[in-house]
């Protein structure tokens, strides 16, 4: 017979040993959120699901579970192949720990698969635990945050640091948008679950570094809000101010939008703040992207959008700031590797 644990333990064994977190609920409600790590195999497709569900709601429960049922059997050769694929122990999880995780689990044990647990309460007991946490978890490292106007290579600075092995907790990639107007061109937004679970872990990840470099973002980013006890610390900490030359930062956002793969959004994009910048300032941004110009619409914007929202927010008190001002990624890289030892021999 399996075994129901809580989301705690399902934490402690999937960091400690080899574990296989297996969500079972339909494609589309995997993509939308699941617990990091996990893989789909699911009891119902999305048409299936939306099926049971309607018959439940319009008949009956019962009826819900015989349809259910009906459409699970044949499925069942080929739902238990997959799981004798997996090599490690297993976990089920669903929606509320119910009927989908408590019949995978059933039928996967009943066939032998050895060591199947079922997440009790299902990814919503999962979410309530991550949310106690962040409201209540006193991460101990001391944040090295990253700002700096639009296109200071932010993003690319802390890619690369955790590339050469330094802690990192990177919130746009976790939000699945870049913060800006324009930020959520080529990536795919994530909902506030499914960043709260990967913020949880990397907070758990690193809780016994010394530090950890994050980028300073707003309370909001794209879709999702970051926690408050996170962001209170993040404002509290030390702030480093990157400060590159302006061709290189338009250089870096073309690297990294792509306008040329995403022109109509773009357009999109900019219609949203147009009425902010200057009449003919806008008019000629929007003849730039109209042409193809991107370096140039790029240029203006940082000039006369970007820059000076930037310079209206930025404020923190002096004795949290350290200005790094560099020709290149490549050398704020080393001037704040170098302001990380000469801070620590202070130390």
């Amino acid at each position: 017979m399996f075994e129901d644990i809580k989301p705690d333990e399902l934490y402690k064994r999937k960091v400690q040993q080899s574990h296989t977190i297996v969500d079972v609920r339909s494609p589309k409600e995997f993509q939308e959120s699941t617990i990091p790590g996990s893989i789909n195999i699911p009891v119902f497709t999305d048409e299936e699901r939306s099926e049971v569900g309607t018959i439940y709601k319009q008949v009956g429960p019962e009826a819900a579970k015989q349809r259910g049922l009906a459409i699970f059997s044949k499925k069942l050769p080929d739902f238990i192949a997959r799981f004798q694929q997996i090599d490690t122990p297993v976990t089920v999880f669903c929606w509320r720990g119910g009927m989908r995780s408590k019949t995978a689990a059933t039928v996967v044990d009943l066939m032998g698969v050895r060591n199947v647990t079922r997440l009790n309460g299902g990814i919503r007991a999962y979410r309530k635990w991550a949310v106690s946490l962040l409201d209540e978890m006193d991460f101990a490292p001391e944040l090295i945050v990253l700002n700096g106007g639009t296109g200071n290579g932010k993003t690319i600075i802390l890619e690369r640091l955790q590339k050469e092995g330094y802690p990192v907790i990177n919130l746009e990639q976790m939000a699945g948008h870049r913060g800006s107007i324009f930020g959520h061109i080529g990536m795919e937004p994530n909902n506030q679950r499914a960043f709260d679970f990967l913020l949880l872990e990397k907070m758990l990840e690193y809780q016994d570094e010394p530090f950890v470099f994050a980028e300073g973002e707003s309370k909001r980013i794209g879709k999702i809000t970051i926690p408050d006890k996170f962001y209170q610390k993040k404002e509290r900490s030390r702030q480093l101010f990157i400060d590159l030359p302006l061709e290189k930062r338009v250089a870096h956002i073309l690297e990294v939008y792509q306008p040329t793969k995403h022109p109509e959004r773009f357009m999109e994009a900019f219609s949203r703040i147009k009425r902010r910048i200057h009449t003919p300032i806008a008019r000629e941004i929007e003849q730039c992207l109209e042409s193809g110009e991107y370096a140039v619409a790029a240029e203006l914007l940082l000039v006369h959008y970007y820059d000076p929202q930037y310079n209206h927010s930025a404020s923190c008190p002096e004795d949290q700031q350290t200005h790094i001002r560099a020709v290149s990624v490549e050398d704020a890289i080393e001037k704040i590797k170098l302001d990380i030892q000469q801070t620590k021999a202070q130390g």
